[in-house]
């Protein structure tokens, strides 16, 4: 996984609530069993018409607001417990996604795939989705070290909270696997101290 310290990017704003996972990769789109190719398929049904042609009412077709952060509204990725949606957030090219609520296995996943995701209060929400919408240049920043959120020049700002764990593994860019063998010297010290 990438490192993740400090992202400082303008924003998508999602102003819907309850976006489940079907919503964010629909099951027709499940079959493969890497990450590849997902982002091609994120929020498809909202992207594309039946046709495959571009949704010009939906936000993300809007040349408008782009970044590398999402927006969303209050509880995000509920419904079924498919990875697939972090794998296709991710493979669009989103780094965080901010809502007040997040499912927690979608949260989970997100974690455990360099996803971001910021909770914040739903007034600091509402704030922020006002302010991306009126200004589609509005910058965010997110400081994980800090675990802070911010708005540039506008004093805008709340702290969030994450997993210390999950935390660290984001900072140095490990999955599982790369924490234990992050500590397989320690591990290996453990194991010729017992009898």
């Amino acid at each position: 996984m990438e490192k993740f310290k400090f992202l400082q990017s303008t924003a998508v704003p999602l102003d819907i609530e309850n976006v489940d996972t079907d919503q964010i990769i629909p099951a027709r789109f499940l079959k493969a069993t890497d990450k590849n190719g997902f982002g091609e398929n994120l929020f498809r049904d909202w992207r594309f018409d039946k046709n495959g042609d571009a949704n010009d009412s939906f936000v993300m077709n809007s040349e408008k607001y782009t970044g590398s952060i999402l927006v969303a509204g209050n509880n995000f990725g509920c419904g079924s417990s498919r990875e697939h949606a972090a794998w296709a957030l991710n493979g669009y090219g989103f780094k965080v996604i901010v809502s007040s609520f997040f499912a927690d296995i979608f949260k989970g996943n997100s974690l455990n795939n360099g996803l971001l995701p910021v909770q914040v209060s739903e007034v600091f929400l509402k704030e922020l989705m006002t302010l991306i919408i009126k200004n589609s240049k509005t910058e965010i920043e997110i400081d994980l070290e800090a675990q802070s959120i911010s708005v540039k020049d506008t004093g805008l700002a709340e702290f969030f909270e994450i997993d210390s764990y999950k935390k660290r593994c984001l900072i140095e860019g490990y999955d599982d696997i790369d924490y234990l063998i992050s500590k397989k010297e320690m591990i290996k010290q453990f194991e010729l101290s017992r009898p």
